[in-house]
């Protein structure tokens, strides 16, 4: 399920660029994935939880390959790094440095902060723990994968500059409206449907699985979207971003929060997308193309912090959580996604660069790249 979210990420990202940019929407997405494989594989797994995979296979097959299936499910979460990051960057990216870019954040990077706060290592646990009373709480990645990868993309996305003639030195902004709402919509589907997977499984066995956490997944979801909507005032952009912003929200206190919290945490995060993508747009104009920095690394800091305020037993949560403990944690990954978006980008820029040329922008990515259009218009006649 987690695996398919990637499909999702693709068509989100297709049906939101224009139209000379679809193909390489869904190229990135699954090369991004499989250099993703590989690094985490041979590196960022090892990096995150001090395990490593070159050993005979009868080893690997000890407990059924628990170890892989554990592996697989994370390399899942680790890939949508790139996957959001791609979004952001995207009509005016280079190919290759952003693959680059991928290999540095999946093998090093992410499983830094993922192995802090999943694997119990490096300390930071025990830091937090020791001053607000409660290690930090992140059941399924709202800071460890969408705040960090939503803040690594807003360094990328600043370093990298605004599209093209996007804002204009007379004041004016050009539009570039989705190019097919029908393909945005379907993306947003698969990935609605692929966070159960995402959520309800990151308690990574099967006696461990709660129906709470489906539930809440499920209102979160719901609250996004009914908040985006109302918001929104009926933009089918806005309207289908809404459930993935409230599942982001949702997914550090899916295990802790009454449901009825988790209906307002995600309708805050709807709201939250809704208001922040319009400003980072049209007031900072700040060129985020899917809008990943508002929906992954605020959405993602917001359910951060939300745990340790719904997961409250006074709130109806089941406690165990400490706001302080929150606020740190996300202090924390978002001063890390910060400082490792601005170097790995900050180095490709002054090194071997990270944009298209002109010429190449204006004629698309995908004519530019990969040398064929989504729908060519005639083809060749022998």
């Amino acid at each position: 399920m987690v695996l398919a979210m990637h499909a999702g990420f693709a068509f989100l990202e297709l049906g939101t660029v224009r139209q000379k940019n679809q193909v390489n929407a869904l190229v990135k997405i699954l090369v991004d994935f499989s250099v993703s494989t590989v690094v985490y594989f041979f590196v960022g797994y090892t990096v995150a939880y001090g395990v490593g995979f070159m050993v005979g296979a009868e080893t690997l097959a000890e407990r059924n390959g628990y170890e892989l299936v554990k592996f697989f499910f994370l390399l899942t979460f680790a890939a949508a790094i790139p996957a959001i990051i791609s979004g952001g960057i995207a009509e005016r990216s280079r190919f290759g440095p952003q693959l680059i870019a991928t290999a540095v954040l999946v093998g090093v990077a992410y499983p830094l902060l993922e192995g802090a706060v999943w694997g119990n290592r490096f300390g930071l646990q025990a830091a937090i723990e020791s001053i607000a009373g409660a290690p930090f709480h992140d059941f399924a990645g709202s800071l460890v994968v969408h705040a960090f990868g939503g803040w690594v993309a807003l360094a990328a996305v600043l370093l990298l500059g605004p599209r093209a003639n996007r804002y204009r030195k007379d004041g004016g902004i050009s539009a570039h409206p989705p190019s097919s709402i029908p393909f945005l919509a379907l993306g947003a589907w698969v990935l609605t449907v692929g966070w159960f997977g995402f959520n309800v499984m990151s308690a990574q066995t099967l006696e461990n699985v709660s129906g709470l956490v489906a539930v809440n997944s499920l209102l979160a979801m719901a609250g996004g979207t009914l908040a985006a909507t109302l918001l929104g005032r009926n933009d089918p952009g806005f309207v289908h971003n809404g459930p993935l912003a409230g599942l982001v929200a949702v997914c550090a206190g899916s295990d802790v929060m009454h449901p009825a919290g988790a209906l307002v945490v995600g309708a805050v995060a709807g709201a939250l997308f809704v208001g922040l993508f319009t400003l980072t747009q049209n007031r900072w104009r700040i060129d985020d193309v899917l809008g990943v920095w508002p929906l992954h690394g605020l959405c993602g800091a917001w359910g951060s912090l939300a745990a340790g305020v719904f997961g409250q037993t006074a709130l109806g949560g089941r406690g165990g959580v400490s706001f302080g403990a929150q606020l740190l944690g996300t202090a924390a990954g978002v001063l890390w996604a910060l400082l490792a978006g601005f170097a790995v980008y900050g180095v490709l820029r002054a090194t071997i660069g990270l944009r298209l040329d002109r010429e190449q922008e204006f004629q698309g990515a995908d004519l530019s790249i990969h040398r064929i259009g989504a729908t060519p218009e005639r083809e060749v006649s022998w």
